[in-house]
């Protein structure tokens, strides 16, 4: 029998006021084996990874770690006894080196405190060459690929002499052909003795890549299992307590007039490079997907298009009327927008649902206010949300409740409910699934397709093949950019959109 190198007992953590988000959870991790865990938003995945590597302290409840009980006080003491945590969001210095990164915070110095730079590359080369991981040293964290920089930040536990690494939602943003760059090296880690805990919302991958399974549901353990005896179809069931469909309903399209046309447009750099010249076509009735490797163009795309960011060359026109100088809240009379980051771009978290809900309505729909647009009609927001409650199915104890205090599923049906509303002849959708579970992704892509049936135009930027491949009658793919690859969905292969992404031809 495989001996288990983590074991917590009844592990409960309560945040204020008297959120449960940990109910005596036991669970048994093996040494030398990839172990899954997923659950819907809000089941209490993060909180037990933290707890795992020492973030947060559990109120109740004990570890075991390689047969010892133990309860670190820190993310630096669980460093130190051998268990690192990989981030969503990847924390590197992009001016630094690989090896410069890989040191950082262990850094070896000479007598008087000074940098002992050919020591530091030397034994971060020799931990390179020990564990395989083929990253060039000199290079800079910026210029490496999405795929390379996750190696980067496994590689920089496994300097530290980490026997288990936590990884959440590593693939969030990587190409095809990256994903199965690092599950090859991730199998090649656990070949070698590593223990690899994998965080995931894509239960396909789930499937493929790990050895067993565990499902949290409302803060507690309710299945462990082997992936070999499972699919899809009954995680999809553990986590949600119901049939998952996984499959979109869309049915051939019948494109409309032009509502987006984008000629010659260029956008200076923006978080990433710069973008053009680009042209593309959205027509009402149809769901045109945006997909590349993330710092391609994407960014610069919408904000172009919503009036975040100004474009040096080129023309915009959204159903008729030439945008490309109007002013965002000019633009928001002709187009609705989900932003990519909800809590940055798309909410006031500390505020109210009632307060989310009205935003942009209450410059731009008249019967939001009252006394000639003076004064907000707090009755009409009220029943606007009681209809947004009902027709998206948003779980919330009151209108009055911050929206940051709802799931990552629930926020973001209020903010889609919210641009729905609007009746746009033009929906931009900006990774409108990222971080949701099965059940909310199902809910939402409903929802797009609802607007694609309405006869709205649609432009979806995801990150997840999968879902543009669903829902998307036409797909271009950015590369350093430019229009790299372009076509009916139907025409292409998940393979050839991922070379395109990779290397700008299919």
């Amino acid at each position: 029998m495989t001996t288990p190198l983590v074991v917590l007992h009844d592990v409960t953590k309560v945040f204020p006021p008297n959120v449960v988000a940990l109910n005596r959870v036991s669970l048994s991790i093996a040494e030398g084996a990839i172990h899954a865990i997923v659950g819907e938003n809000g089941a209490g995945k993060s909180t037990l990874m933290k707890v795992m590597c020492g973030e947060v302290a559990p109120d109740s409840g004990t570890m075991h770690w390689k047969g010892s009980s133990a309860r670190f006080a820190s993310a630096r003491q669980g460093m130190d006894a051998g268990i690192g945590m990989v981030h969503q969001e990847l924390l590197l210095v992009d001016e630094l080196s690989v090896w410069e990164n890989m040191v950082l915070g262990v850094e070896p110095v000479h007598r008087f405190g000074r940098l002992n730079r050919r020591q530091a590359r030397t034994e971060v080369c020799n931990t390179l060459e020990r564990c395989g991981l083929a990253l060039p040293p000199d290079a800079l964290a910026a210029e490496l690929s999405l795929a390379a920089r996750q190696k980067l930040e496994i590689a920089k536990l496994l300097h530290r002499n980490v026997d288990l690494l936590i990884l959440d939602e590593p693939t969030a943003s990587l190409a095809p052909q990256e994903t199965v760059e690092l599950f090859s090296e991730l199998r090649r880690l656990r070949d070698t003795g590593r223990t690899v805990v994998f965080v995931s919302h894509r239960l396909g991958e789930v499937l493929e890549l790990a050895d067993r399974v565990s499902v949290l549901r409302n803060g507690a353990l309710v299945a462990t299992v082997a992936t070999s005896d499972t699919d899809k179809a009954g995680l999809a069931r553990l986590m949600v307590e119901r049939d998952v469909l996984f499959t979109a309903k869309r049915v051939p399209s019948s494109p409309g007039r032009t509502v987006l046309r984008v000629e010659q447009l260029r956008v200076a750099p923006l978080r990433g490079g710069g973008l053009g010249p680009v042209n593309l076509v959205v027509n009402a009735g149809e769901i045109m997907g945006v997909a590349g490797v993330e710092g391609n163009g994407q960014t610069q795309l919408v904000a172009a298009v919503t009036g975040d960011h100004q474009c040096t060359d080129g023309r915009m026109v959204v159903d008729g009327v030439d945008i490309t100088t109007a002013s965002i809240l000019e633009r928001r009379r002709h187009l609705s927008y989900v932003a990519a980051e909800r809590k940055l771009d798309g909410e006031a978290v500390n505020e109210s649902i009632l307060d989310n809900a009205r935003m942009t309505h209450h410059r731009l729909t008249p019967s939001f206010t009252s006394t000639a647009g003076r004064i907000l009609d707090a009755g009409r927001a009220r029943r606007f949300v009681d209809e947004l409650e009902v027709r998206f199915s948003i779980t919330m104890n009151s209108f009055r409740q911050p929206i940051g205090s709802l799931s990552g599923g629930n926020q973001q049906k209020v903010i889609l409910g919210r641009e729905l509303a609007m009746d746009r002849a033009l929906v931009v959708l900006d990774q409108p699934t990222r971080g949701l579970d099965v059940a909310s992704i199902q809910q939402v892509h409903e929802l797009i397709l609802s607007m694609r049936a309405d006869g709205r135009g649609v432009l979806l930027i995801s990150a997840d093949l999968d879902e543009l491949f669903q829902l998307a009658d036409r797909l271009v793919v950015l590369h350093r950019g430019t229009v790299a690859l372009e076509g009916a969905t139907a025409s292409l292969t998940i393979a050839e959109v991922g070379a395109a992404m990779l290397s700008g031809s299919p």
